[in-house]
């Protein structure tokens, strides 16, 4: 733990800037539904944010070559917590779109300061175990910050004051850190059509995860609301933080058999659980009782995970270890397509079915996903289990953000293409 030590003010950081986030994340789609946004208006909120996201792994690089990573990193902080203060100044769908999508922007980009000073202060010994502190600090602090939506009426003003603050005062530790700044960012290139060649079940896996769990981040409060029929918003913050913490469980089983088996056997199996916890919602979640909870930790249990799962199986055929942080950071990338279009695509479907069917269309894209992986099965052999990298090693490179060139051509060596799809 000695080596934790150094970095201290580095997680302190991101603990109180997740806490911040998880909080709006929740808070934003509670308070829309009752200001009577529509579904669609919702759905475009949490689409807005993942678009964001995405434009901040492509750009956000420029921002800190040119004014470093300390003056990116507060500067960030200060126009996200700003944002979070005009949410609560200006009800209106098309300004909250706008402005969830400078916090996606915003938000790309910390997550792309934090990890490239950890990765830098870390050594091969203790890389693992700092990126395994930082995935436990990510999912407790954002359950924490499901749980603060107890704390006030979402009608009111305090929780969109607490988010701010919290967002505000994550920028203390890095400012006043003696830790020096990492060096400038290695930009990686976006060749997704080879990372495609290389690992189509990885990538469909990805794209997948961004379909369904961008419409669960975005509609599942209101989802929890509705299905409990009661304006108590303690079931929203309950209902999302048990499936963040059963995402937190399901990642080491599921991760671990995944190193000894075909790994698409296990990704199957997520899949097949997501869409069973799904189904579970729509037909059973209101006849069971606290079915709402209970096919909720289920559906954390098994869809959480598939990300991590689809990184490893695509890093399981990559030769090169210099392929790892653009393999994981063009997978981010496809994961950020697919949830910018899955919640608008929920909406749609919630506006002609109603919202007990957002879980439907989650069971539909997993249903579709273990399909795509039994028919690659059929085509393609498995990695040796022996040539798997370790699934913790995924879980550290599904976390990355790193920075990706836009500009690049999506090139790839013809030979290696043709061993790799073999």
């Amino acid at each position: 733990m000695a080596s934790i030590i150094p970095l201290i003010p580095l997680l302190l950081s991101i603990a109180i800037l997740l806490m911040g986030n998880g909080l709006q994340g929740t808070l934003l789609p509670v308070r829309a539904g009752m200001e009577s946004f529509g579904s669609m208006e919702i759905g475009i909120l949490g689409s807005a944010y993942f678009l964001g996201f995405m434009a901040g792994c492509l750009y956000g690089p420029r921002v800190i070559r040119v004014v470093g990573h300390i003056r990116t990193f507060t500067g960030m902080v200060a126009v996200a917590s700003t944002v979070v203060l005009i949410h609560a100044l200006v009800l209106e769908p098309v300004v909250w779109w706008v402005l969830r999508a400078i916090t996606g922007f915003c938000f790309a980009v910390l997550y792309m300061v934090i990890e490239s000073w950890l990765n830098e202060k870390s050594t091969n010994e203790n890389r693992g175990l700092v990126f395994s502190v930082y995935t436990i600090i990510n999912l407790t602090v954002i359950t924490v910050g499901q749980v603060l939506l107890m704390t006030a009426d979402p009608a009111s003003f305090p929780l969109f004051a607490l988010a701010s603050i919290l967002v505000s005062v994550a920028a203390v530790p890095i400012a006043l850190t003696r830790i020096d700044q990492p060096a400038p960012l290695e930009v990686v290139q976006l060749r997704l059509g080879r990372l495609f060649r290389i690992s189509p079940v990885g990538v469909v896996g990805c794209v997948a995860v961004g379909l369904a769990n961008g419409a669960f981040w975005s509609l599942a409060p209101v989802y929890a609301l509705t299905t409990a029929n009661s304006s108590d918003v303690s079931t929203v913050a309950w209902f999302m933080s048990i499936v963040v913490i059963a995402g937190a469980i399901g990642q080491w089983p599921l991760g671990s058999l995944s190193d000894r088996i075909d790994r698409r056997l296990v990704i199957i199996t997520a899949c097949l659980g997501s869409a069973a916890a799904g189904l579970g919602m729509v037909l059973l979640a209101e006849h069971v009782p606290y079915g709402v909870f209970v096919f909720g930790f289920m559906f954390g249990i098994f869809a959480f995970p598939i990300y991590s799962l689809s990184v490893a199986h695509l890093n399981d055929f990559i030769t090169d270890p210099n392929d790892y942080v653009e393999a994981a950071s063009g997978l981010l990338l496809v994961f950020a397509l697919g949830a910018v279009a899955g919640p608008t695509i929920a909406s749609a479907i919630i506006d002609l079915v109603g919202i007990r069917y957002l879980f439907a269309y989650t069971a539909a894209i997993h249903i579709v996903a273990a399909i795509f992986c039994v028919y690659r099965m059929r085509v393609r052999a498995a990695a040796p289990a022996e040539e798997h990298i370790p699934f913790t090693a995924a879980v550290r490179m599904a976390q990355t953000t790193a920075a990706v060139d836009p500009t690049s051509p999506d090139e790839l060596d013809t030979s290696d293409d043709k061993k790799d799809a073999a």
